[in-house]
């Protein structure tokens, strides 16, 4: 069975949802995983803020305003008439349930419920129009398999032993539509894979089901070279590792959420990546697979803080490094870059959220140096340790470009660089002449 993953963008609007039915509806069998609305979570999130601040007469007008855009999208979407109601109806309760929440306390809880609500309406109005245009569906409820554990990882068991369940129900039919981004936690309360969670429900869907091919659909053609909204050229690549995919991902690359290849990687389920603009495009082929030797794709991630942790009297004292990887442990912060010399260690970090907690209890051992507004660029490929000429590529590339840091060696697939995000752009575009030869 196959996994179609489509983003907002892809059911933004009553013509998207129509066009969406020439993608999916042919004889092979799958399971299509929709994002909610363009728009609807950035819009759910304004509501809650606006709950939060008990501020109940703009959540109201919030609530009106995105009510009328899909009382819009309904009008144009369906033709029939009691499809038209049936559509109306379940608009009229989703925003009454919204609307619920300003008359009581609002919680985080509340809140990870109203954002679940984006994904219940774009599923049920697609579910809706396939009905209307003779279409056998079955739309999969996520909210009956979908479940993180206590530690916010998928409970792979419990969503493969309920998902087969699910699909056990419905012994004929070949196309079920279900909720990207939503789920339950371990107390059984709705929750939420985060932001881009679509492409990690569609990974987790097609791992749980040894699913023949996981495709995420979006409006690129694949996995690019370099950052097309930044540089002038960039090409399609057309087939990439799961070590190589996870390195761009998670350094920036937008088309793919970071968290989608571990797990198809585990069960060895290939990855797609197609446009749906140009859906015969060959798009980016992510598997199991060794592709050529050399760099493939260059892609930045922002809104890096690097932090200088200097220490003449402990650095190279036995259980210094450790004492400072337990404070960035303690506030639960993942380190993205590490660099050290004699007197100093020099890392990154992409969230600020307990900065003054763990740098108060750095300089109780250290003295450190912040810089905020950096950027890392990552290089991605094939590339052997064994095999010279990589790394000076990639550093005659920037020659004129001031690095912060170099990270090379950690890994056979990754040269990352750190720059002042002022410089981004210029090293973006360095590195598409230097490696890529595009002028």
């Amino acid at each position: 069975m196959l996994i179609q993953k489509f983003g907002g963008t892809s059911v933004g609007s009553a013509q998207r949802i129509k066009d969406l039915v020439k993608l999916v509806v042919n004889p092979t069998p799958k399971i299509v995983v929709l994002s909610a609305m363009s728009g609807t979570t950035n819009a759910l999130v304004e509501i809650s803020e606006a709950l939060y601040a008990k501020n109940t007469k703009q959540a109201i007008e919030l609530i009106d305003k995105l009510k009328a855009k899909y009382e819009k999208e309904i009008s144009e979407l369906y033709s029939k008439k009691e499809s038209i109601e049936k559509a109306n109806d379940l608009i009229r309760n989703h925003f009454e349930y919204i609307r619920n929440f300003t008359l009581d306390m609002f919680t985080a809880n509340e809140e990870k419920a109203i954002l679940a609500q984006g994904e219940l309406l774009s599923t049920a109005m697609f579910h809706y129009y396939l009905e209307e245009t003779g279409t056998a569906s079955v739309l999969l409820p996520a909210l009956n398999f979908m479940r993180i554990d206590a530690n916010d990882e998928p409970d792979m068991a419990y969503i493969e032993t309920n998902l087969l369940l699910e699909l056990k129900k419905y012994p004929k039919d070949i196309l079920f539509i279900t909720q990207g981004y939503i789920c339950r936690n371990a107390f059984g309360e709705i929750d939420n894979l985060k932001r881009g969670g679509s492409d990690y429900t569609a990974s987790i869907v097609g791992a749980a089901i040894r699913s023949e091919e996981v495709q995420i659909w979006t409006d690129i053609d694949g996995m690019h070279n370099n950052d097309p909204r930044v540089v002038s050229k960039t090409h399609p690549i057309k087939e990439l590792s799961f070590d190589e995919a996870a390195e761009l991902a998670y350094f920036g690359a937008k088309i793919l959420h970071p968290t989608c290849i571990l797990p198809a990687q585990k069960r060895n389920i290939p990855v797609r990546l197609k446009n749906t603009m140009q859906p015969e495009a060959e798009g980016t082929l992510i598997a199991n697979i060794t592709t050529q030797e050399g760099i493939k794709a260059v892609a930045a991630k922002d809104g890096i803080i690097a932090i200088n942790i200097k220490s003449d009297r402990m650095l190279l004292a036995h259980g210094f490094l450790r004492a400072v990887f337990e404070i960035f442990e303690r506030f639960k912060t993942p380190i993205d870059m590490i660099t050290t010399s004699e007197v100093a260690v020099s890392l990154t970090i992409d969230n600020d959220k307990n900065l003054d907690e763990i740098l108060k209890e750095l300089k109780e051992i250290a003295v450190v140096e912040v810089e905020k507004n950096q950027t890392i660029i990552c290089v991605v490929g094939q590339l052997p340790k064994e095999k010279p000429g990589y790394g000076f590529k990639v550093l005659e590339s920037l020659k004129e470009i001031p690095l912060r840091m170099v990270s090379y060696g950690g890994s056979a697939n990754n040269v990352s660089v750190l720059v002042n995000s002022n410089f981004k752009k210029d090293a973006l575009i360095a590195l598409n002449k230097g490696i890529f030869n595009y002028n």
